[in-house]
């Protein structure tokens, strides 16, 4: 993809974004608290978990804890466009890898606005229901990476259009699965899992193919994880905690693993191609 091209789609993005932010704002203001009625409330609220007041009377209980998941959004946009610029150059010479299967790219960039919807309603609900689909989407992008992250890994294996269809079902019920798994082991203990082997098949891949991989992404993707989780976690303890402030640890949160995640997705795709962003 040529640098023009890649800007031309991150306008898009951003404009789909501000659209949105527009949605969003319009629902937050005509539609008041009493929409999530009758709801059963996450244990999250009941413990006030993160630092954001509670604004029980208004459709986002939490504004920017719900709103900063545009970010997830924004990313999502960008990356199911890019996989819509590979499926109508799928035939070009000098692809790379991932170029040339835009389903997975289209999980990717689907499970990315699967996270903004899921956490937006998380925490503008705080119900039991929106914390379930919150952490099944953020599974979802981890799963998607994964998926990703092995596939260059067996760079050696060939897949044909029915085999590369048959392995995004695979991550699609992965996903699903994640859903219930979540009941069984916690998240304390899954996330950092999947994290983990996220960055060693990426480091695996970086020694396959040094050349064409970039030691800058891995290193980004990680430092900016570790970041977000160290903001979290103060956030959680309510350390500098300013329940009204326009900036809240969470929100940050929200921004920090959404660039570190697409950093994941963009040391695949813009790697080892002729014409490269």
């Amino acid at each position: 993809m040529t640098v023009p091209g890649f800007y031309k789609i991150l306008f898009q993005a951003t404009g789909y974004t501000l659209a949105m932010l527009l949605v969003w704002i319009g629902l937050d203001t005509v539609i008041d608290g009493t929409a999530w009625a009758g709801m059963q409330v996450s244990k999250s609220a009941l413990t006030v978990e993160y630092c954001e007041f509670n604004r029980v009377t208004r459709f986002f209980h939490q504004p920017m804890n719900t709103y900063s998941n545009l970010a997830y959004f924004f990313w999502g946009v960008l990356i199911v466009r890019i996989a819509w610029y590979d499926y109508q150059n799928q035939d070009k010479i000098g692809q790379n890898r991932l170029e040339k299967f835009p389903l997975l790219s289209a999980l990717m960039g689907v499970s990315f606005v699967y996270l903004s919807f899921g956490s937006a309603f998380f925490h503008a609900s705080l119900t039991y229901a929106g914390q379930r689909v919150d952490m099944n989407g953020t599974y979802g992008i981890m799963v998607s990476l994964a998926g990703i992250a092995l596939y260059h890994v067996l760079y050696k294996i060939r897949l044909m259009d029915v085999h590369k269809i048959g392995w995004v079902v695979c991550l699609v019920m992965v996903i699903g699965l994640f859903y219930w798994l979540a009941l069984l082991v916690s998240s304390a203990l899954l996330v950092p899992a999947l994290i983990l082997f996220l960055n060693v098949l990426m480091v695996i891949n970086y020694g396959q193919f040094r050349k064409e991989r970039s030691l800058l992404l891995i290193v980004l993707s990680l430092v900016l994880i570790v970041a977000a989780i160290k903001i979290r976690t103060l956030d959680v303890q309510k350390v500098n905690c300013d329940p009204y402030s326009f900036i809240q640890g969470h929100a940050v949160w929200h921004f920090l693993t959404a660039l570190s995640s697409f950093c994941s997705y963009a040391f695949f795709r813009f790697g080892g191609t002729t014409r490269r962003f």
